[in-house]
């Protein structure tokens, strides 16, 4: 090998580099969309989780009411109470579904609050994501509950915080059908619905 062979320094041409910046731009820009969708897709899922853990409890507290005889509580339906893990849930006294988890002994199908909806998740999920029924305190939690009345009986409504959190204020009625990703509880029915509005 002479010197001069050796003193020869190889390089990209200014072409060759245009050519690999076009490249890699092409790339990025047909991969940037599906890392957008990600956090949807995350969003989508962490509700679908909780939902179903949720209606997997309320099923348990559902078929514990009935192991233990249907206890009824008053004419109402409110004040009958199922231990779980010994955790105390109120039940509505005709259905058996969870109506409150704390010490709202008056609880039933027709008359809860949000903060009836937030303890019922406190009480029947273990290891329960942090939720608040007070739309000020929603960055501190990662769900917003509220109760709403279907027009037969109150619903729970269990908003992820994340995907409402640039609402100047708390969502209300149905807006859970257009607004946020949520899940409904129906503490007369047992149901559970996810509703996803990415």
């Amino acid at each position: 090998m002479n010197a001069e062979q050796h003193n020869q320094q190889h390089g990209f041409t200014l072409i060759e580099l245009i050519i690999v910046i076009v490249i890699l731009g092409l790339l990025a820009a047909s991969a940037l969309p599906r890392f957008t969708s990600v956090s949807a897709d995350a969003e989508d899922a962490a509700v679908e989780g909780v939902a179903g853990g949720f209606a997997s409890a309320v099923s348990l507290v559902r078929a514990e009411w009935e192991l233990r005889g249907r206890p009824k509580g008053n004419a109402l339906g409110a004040g009958a109470v199922v231990v779980m893990d010994g955790v105390p849930v109120n039940v509505d006294g005709s259905t058996g579904y969870p109506v409150s988890g704390d010490t709202n002994t008056e609880a039933h199908d027709q008359n809860m609050s949000s903060e009836d909806c937030r303890t019922i998740m406190q009480a029947i999920l273990q290891g329960a994501p942090t939720a608040t029924a007070n739309f000020g305190l929603l960055g501190e939690n990662r769900y917003y509950v509220n109760r709403e009345n279907n027009g037969t009986n109150d619903i729970c409504v269990y908003y992820l915080a994340n995907t409402i959190k640039n609402l100047s204020s708390a969502p209300a009625g149905n807006d859970y059908l257009s607004v946020g990703n949520a899940f409904v509880y129906n503490p007369r029915t047992g149901g559970v619905s996810i509703f996803s509005n990415n």
